[in-house]
């Protein structure tokens, strides 16, 4: 019954000349198909591309890496969520110019707005929170509460219902628009990893969610990381499972695609796209409605431009755009993706030659980064994120670490045992990655858990490998969203910086200076013992280790080498036991809480670009000239 109203409802609508509910993207078409707009998230900007003319009519500056754009109505104002600055950024495309920047919460991602512009969503990922804004009055007017790092976000064909993904999770959240809370979701696998986008199907109650599954206690390239589709069922029919998922590798033979990052559905609802930014791939498939296959291949997958993050359709179906992102152009396709209509540069490639070549090394699972296609460093380090997993390495559990502030915290991995990011030449040729690498056969073979990699000078011997290296230094932090202002701190912080600064609780002692970390390239290094090493029965290196900095720490539980502690609280209590991780016994719990408050502002100010631990390989953003 429920299933039978739904296909009457949406039947209505499309009958009403409505089209299918929007979704996240970093394209998004104009209604009448004339415009698409791009967001370029290494530029800070969004284009403009007139879809008759193939070409790009205004590229317009909106911040620090812009995450999701969306067209208001039929009007040429687009709103785009810009993810570092923490704001949304109202944008006149006919004038080319920013008429608005609407303040929000900590890292705006995705974004749709309704048919008629009145209001548009965005996901917040850190709060948890989906945003509503009203589009003329400019301005916030309800927040909803959404799940935990969501990002995708994606509107019923009837425009009443929110559908979210969280990130980390896979988990599909549904939101009642008009009640303002979530009425559903639909939990996938434990593996479920890295769901950045949601598209709903115009006329049958289905979703459909790319992402990866990391499968933790595998450290091999073909048992790790797996591309995923997920289609949820919203009005689950009898007898079935409410979410399936097909593995997006043997659903293509033997051909191996990586890091599915985005779908499309065609205004019909006929065809299902899928893009994988590891492998420069993509699906076309049949959608069958038989709540059991869903899915038919369309021939072999299609090869694509270089990392493409990004995938729509024209409004009437007969043409489909793919954002090529590290070719900076939108390449224009007929429906089956069978023939390249046209090429449009979007944008002028961002930072330095050497700093894009990085990223396209980071980003890829070809040759000679793998052997097999399975696996890119983006797979476990999203844009310089953690993947927010706990792995289960051949040197024991090592929690996945976030890169930002890199550049100036060598020695690198829980045990130091790697003093250049040049170093990861050892990851690509192990059994994880299983790539040729950059160094040929001269390079010292690792031998069993030694640091042979403090033995042996890799940097400024392959340019590809310098390049991978200047990439992967150059993350940057934000400030923490628990602070009042910058450069200031609560009164519960204020009380727990004066806590971790003091002698007889001693954290300052290894977490120092702007870094809050006393990791250096001085060697010997310095290694603590802080009573986490015998937790953990698999561990070869311990039981001392490197300090991790704590700046961002806010965002990247789980926490300690092995991600027992899953809150800064656990950290400072049931995880030190022995006061080895500071002395902390004695503090009261609110003592406790304002020392974890301290902890949650790092940093309320931002460090400095430049330290005496700080290496070379790195880009460098130039100074503005206000």
């Amino acid at each position: 019954m429920l299933r039978s109203c739904w296909s009457f409802i949406l039947l209505l609508l499309l009958s009403t000349g409505a089209l299918g509910g929007s979704s996240n993207s970093l394209l998004d078409v104009r209604p009448d198909g004339s415009q698409l707009v791009t967001v370029n998230s290494d530029n800070g900007s969004i284009s403009v591309v007139d879809l008759k003319t193939r070409k790009k009519v205004v590229e317009v500056h909106v911040g620090d890496k812009p995450e999701g754009a969306t067209w208001i109505g039929t009007s040429p104002l687009a709103l785009v969520t810009v993810y570092r600055d923490d704001h949304v950024a109202f944008v006149d495309t006919a004038q080319g110019k920013v008429v608005h920047q609407l303040k929000v919460e900590d890292e705006p991602y995705g974004i749709v707005a309704l048919k008629d512009g009145s209001k548009a969503y965005v996901t917040l990922e850190y709060p948890g929170k989906v945003i509503e804004i009203d589009v003329a009055a400019r301005r916030v007017t309800r927040e909803l509460p959404a799940g935990e790092m969501v990002r995708g976000i994606a509107l019923s064909p009837d425009e009443k219902t929110l559908y979210v993904t969280e990130f980390y999770t896979g988990v599909l959240v549904a939101i009642d628009r008009e009640l303002g809370k979530v009425v559903d979701r639909w939990q996938g696998h434990s593996t479920d990893n890295l769901a950045r986008q949601v598209v709903v199907h115009p006329t049958r109650p289905k979703a459909y969610l790319a992402h990866i599954r990391s499968k933790v206690l595998v450290n091999h390239g073909a048992g790790s990381i797996f591309p995923q589709l997920s289609v949820c069922d919203l009005v689950a029919p009898r007898e079935t499972s409410r979410r399936t998922s097909f593995g997006m590798d043997t659903f293509n033979g033997v051909y191996v695609v990586t890091n599915p990052w985005e779908t499309a559905l065609s205004p019909d609802g006929r065809w299902l796209y899928t893009i994988y930014a590891g492998t420069n791939d993509m699906n076309v498939c049949r959608v069958i409605d038989d709540d059991y296959r869903e899915i038919q291949r369309e021939g072999m997958p299609r090869r694509t431009g270089s990392n493409p993050r990004a995938i729509r359709t024209s409004p009437d179906g007969e043409e489909v755009y793919i954002y090529n992102t590290l070719d900076f152009t939108v390449t224009v396709h007929d429906q089956l993706v069978r023939k390249t209509l046209a090429t449009i540069t979007v944008c002028a490639p961002p930072k330095s030659p050497e700093w894009v070549r990085g990223k396209i090394l980071f980003s890829t699972a070809r040759y000679p980064l793998t052997s097999r296609n399975w696996i890119a460093c983006a797979s476990c380090h999203p844009d310089g994120h953690s993947d927010n997993r706990v792995w289960k390495n051949p040197e024991g559990l090592r929690r996945t670490p976030p890169l930002m502030g890199l550049a100036h915290t060598h020695p690198l991995h829980w045990s130091a045992d790697r003093d250049e990011t040049q170093d990861f030449e050892y990851t690509i040729r192990s059994q994880l990655m299983q790539g040729a690498g950059f160094l040929g056969r001269g390079l010292k073979p690792k031998q069993g858990f030694q640091a042979t990699e403090l033995e042996v000078k890799t940097g400024g011997k392959s340019k590809d490998l310098d390049a991978l290296a200047i990439y992967t230094n150059s993350f940057t932090f934000t400030l923490s969203p628990h602070i009042p202002a910058p450069g200031k701190l609560s009164p519960e912080a204020r009380r727990g910086k004066a806590l971790f600064f003091e002698e007889t609780v001693g954290c300052a002692k290894c977490h120092s200076g702007p870094y809050y970390t006393d990791s250096s390239l001085t060697r010997p290094y310095k290694l603590h013992d802080v009573g986490t090493g015998q937790d953990d029965p698999l561990e070869k290196m311990g039981p001392k280790y490197d300090t991790p900095t704590l700046l961002g720490v806010y965002r990247s539980a789980p926490y300690l080498h092995h991600g027992k502690a899953k809150t800064l609280l656990e950290v400072l209590t049931t995880c030190n036991k022995e006061d080895k991780h500071g002395k902390t016994s004695h503090l009261t719990r609110e003592q406790l809480d304002d020392l974890v408050a301290f902890l949650k502002s790092l940093p309320y100010e931002l460090p400095p670009d430049e330290t005496p631990n700080t290496v070379k390989d790195r880009f460098v953003e130039p100074k503005r000239k206000d």
